[in-house]
């Protein structure tokens, strides 16, 4: 494969990263798994294991809990080499060091697929991670904890294990060869045993081995058969604590009302007749923030005061922005992030299948609304937040406060969802500044659910062209893709690192539309950045939720072009992609569409699609069973295969692979935010719905097996859903869905 356009944009991606931590990395290799076993502090072996005199094992986790499991997954990977009492096993909260920086999620910027595996795209993968952790990016997103844990946390867990087995072997006087460890029980053939909690202490004195062997696969009791995940004791009984259940001493809360209009800003406030302990105040030129005894307090005051907003986008429109779209889309060539063969040649030759899809911008919308508790005093400040980003949570914390980052604790919670929305830190800013007024009392600044909808970092909107041209054999000979969006990469970078912003290629914009699996002798792929006044972010999947839906329906535009059934069209193009086509036939036959040799219809009234789709590392095909109900598209059955290489806890990829699911359909079916007059119309769920229980259709799961290193579970099954959908509404009604919500 050509790869030429491809580095070319990594190595300004690269460069951009590069330029953020300090320095440029060339010809390094990110920190080995021992490099990150880190130091042992009190009671500890290393720094992601500490066993306690009664034998209580905590693995020092520097992930976020939203739902996801990741924090049973992670200690199933250390609990699994020492051999440990799964019900002696929890979870501890690790602080902002750099052991515990996740290396991997930087590779989801680089431009390559899972298959590609020559020298250049190792190193490029070596460079990413070193960046990642060279800026020391303690991070939950991009599918990316687990494959980053995969090495560290089994070798501190063997490690761990062998220096307890030498601390017994000291003890008894017997090699260490001699001992035994099972469920947390050390023993030795002369009847001698004790639990960890009695060598844990001696163990912690003794320097972790120079070497030491993981488990193989046969070995693995844990790995790939999973355990009870350890939240969700707390979660039913009501003890669990998240963010937005903060109640530090003292305890003011806030509520926010920031300008509704894109770029607009506050001209004057008038508060109602306040109490003592109540108080209302603008936060910057954004917002007015009211503070009382509790948070419906706090909103009512708000709601009284009468606030005037002025400036601002106030003519925008989300026809304004799709207008922007389609003339660049006409008029701009943008930037070639693939290109193989001579596809512009081939489509001057031939007749074209031609075809514009596009879809909006997506709000999060997390159950738990947008929240954070600040407190400052004594020159300290503390912080109790739900987020996906500790690293840059604490330093905007400390940059807002004037204060080092070590004089900053941040506390996190479980999040009551994050999907990418807590992987910004806007609420900190806010919580901090508020705090920093109220004389040493801590502050709970909470969002409603109208300013959560109405102020998101939205999922951007996005079009894309395509054009093709079949062979004689009906396959296709030529595809050109254009894609139109704002710069995920750009915007974020404003934010996060503003002095090293730069207008690069942008992969998060392309991703899952250049690095298709069929076999295309002449393809491009084309970027072209659009940039608009509305805050993105990123959105579960990020650039793979939308191109999914682009590239799968137009592949199906094709089929039908050639007169071939969709699915075994796609199997015609996959013989160079073995693992993608392994997915697609598990996922249609456990649909029934394949028997045998032969293609099983649906009964009338129903149609079958079907989606494939590689995103994180990992690659899902989907088959979904739809039936119309006059007007209304009803999703009766989903029929998910999902690869992601080891699954290291096939219940919990099960779950996140149905959540991925039910989050795209919701989108797919009822998302949409739009702009009107510089104001986003959608406000609480009756205006932005999702699916719910009496329209929830059966999700079967096929988990394939196997040994490869783990790939992402918590996104890969959103990307295919809303393209699986659109391909079966197409078949029912002999149109074809090319905007997103499906609308009859």
């Amino acid at each position: 494969m050509k790869r030429r356009t491809l580095f070319k944009a990594a190595g300004g991606t690269l460069l951009l990263m590069a330029g953020a931590g300090g320095a440029l990395f060339l010809g390094v290799s990110p920190p080995s798994a021992r490099e990150r076993l880190g130091k042992a502090g009190p009671g500890a072996l290393n720094g992601w294991v500490r066993i306690g005199p009664d034998g209580r094992v905590g693995v020092v986790l520097p992930r976020a809990e939203m739902g996801q499991g990741v924090h049973s997954a992670l200690c199933l990977l250390v609990a699994e080499e020492l051999d440990a009492d799964w019900s002696q096993v929890q979870a501890e909260a690790a602080p902002v060091e750099a052991i515990y920086s996740n290396n991997v999620v930087l590779l989801n910027i680089l431009p390559l697929s899972l298959t590609d595996e020559g020298f250049m795209a190792q190193r490029m993968r070596a460079i990413g991670q070193a960046l990642g952790s060279a800026v020391g990016l303690q991070i939950t997103g991009g599918s990316a904890s687990v494959r980053d844990a995969w090495e560290p946390l089994r070798l501190a867990g063997a490690c761990a294990r062998a220096q307890l087995v030498a601390a017994a072997a000291q003890a008894w006087g017997v090699p260490t060869g001699e001992i035994s460890v099972v469920q947390g029980v050390l023993r030795h053939p002369s009847g001698k045993q004790g639990r960890f909690g009695e060598f844990a202490a001696a163990a912690a004195q003794l320097a972790p081995p120079k070497e030491v062997q993981v488990k193989s696969p046969g070995e693995w009791s844990l790995i790939g058969k999973g355990a009870p995940r350890l939240d969700l004791p707390a979660k039913v009984n009501g003890s669990a604590q998240f963010g937005i259940d903060a109640r530090p001493e003292g305890l003011l809360y806030a509520a926010i009302a920031q300008c509704p209009v894109l770029g607009g800003s506050l001209k004057s406030f008038k508060a109602p007749e306040l109490k003592a302990t109540d108080k209302v105040q603008a936060l910057g030129k954004q917002a007015v923030v009211a503070l009382s005894s509790n948070t419906w307090r706090a909103q009512q005051l708000l709601n009284q005061t009468a606030i005037e907003w002025q400036g601002g986008h106030t003519a925008l429109t989300s026809q304004q922005l799709r207008e922007q779209l389609i003339k660049v889309l006409d008029e701009e060539q943008g930037f070639a992030f693939r290109k193989e063969g001579d596809a512009a040649g081939q489509l001057a030759q031939g007749e074209l299948i031609q075809a514009r899809y596009e879809v909006p911008f997506l709000a999060h919308a997390a159950m738990e609304p947008i929240n954070c508790t600040a407190q400052f005093k004594d020159g300290q400040l503390t912080v109790w937040c739900s987020t996906q980003v500790q690293s840059f949570a604490r330093q905007a914390a400390a940059r807002t406060a004037g204060v080092k980052p070590e004089a900053v604790t941040l506390h996190v919670p479980y999040l009551g969802g994050g999907f990418g929305r807590r992987l910004e830190f806007d609420m900190v800013e806010q919580a901090v500044a508020i705090a920093m007024t109220t004389a040493g009392r801590p502050v709970k600044l909470t969002w409603s659910r109208d300013e959560d909808t109405q102020h998101d970092f939205y999922r951007p909107m996005a079009m894309a062209d395509f054009k093709a041209r079949l062979a004689p054999d009906g396959k296709p000979l030529a595809w050109l893709n254009q894609v139109a969006a704002p710069s995920l990469g750009l915007d974020t970078m404003k934010r996060v690192f503003p002095k090293f912003a730069m207008d690069s290629p942008d992969k998060n914009h392309i991703e899952g539309a250049f690095e298709l699996p069929y076999a295309i002798p002449h393809l491009a792929v084309r970027q072209l950045r659009s940039e608009m006044p509305v805050p993105i972010g990123s959105w579960r999947s990020v650039g793979h939720s939308y191109n999914a839906f682009f590239t799968e329906c137009f592949l199906d535009e094709l089929a039908l072009a050639a007169k071939q059934e969709p699915l075994a069209y796609r199997l015609s193009l996959l013989d160079g992609a073995p693992r993608h086509k392994a997915v697609l036939l598990a996922a249609a036959e456990k649909a029934g569409w394949r028997k045998g040799r032969g293609w099983s219809p649906m009964p009338e009234g129903f149609a079958r699609g079907v989606a494939l789709h590689e995103s994180f590392g990992s690659i899902c095909a989907q088959v979904a069973e739809v039936q119309l109900d006059g007007n209304q598209v009803r999703v009766r059955r989903v029929v998910a295969a999902l690869d992601c290489g080891i699954a290291v806890d096939p219940v919990n990829v099960d779950a996140q692979l149905q959540s991925a699911i039910v989050y795209g359909l919701s989108a797919a079916l009822f998302g949409e935010i739009t702009i009107a007059e510089g104001r986003v119309q959608q406000g609480n769920f009756p205006s932005y719905d999702a699916i719910k229980m009496a329209t929830m259709p059966v999700i079967e799961t096929v988990i394939i097996r196997s040994l490869a290193p783990p790939g992402g579970v918590g996104e890969p099954g959103t990307p295919p859903i809303a393209a699986a959908v659109a391909n079966a509404v197409s078949q029912l009604t002999g149109q074809r869905v090319r905007r997103l919500p499906i609308r009859l």
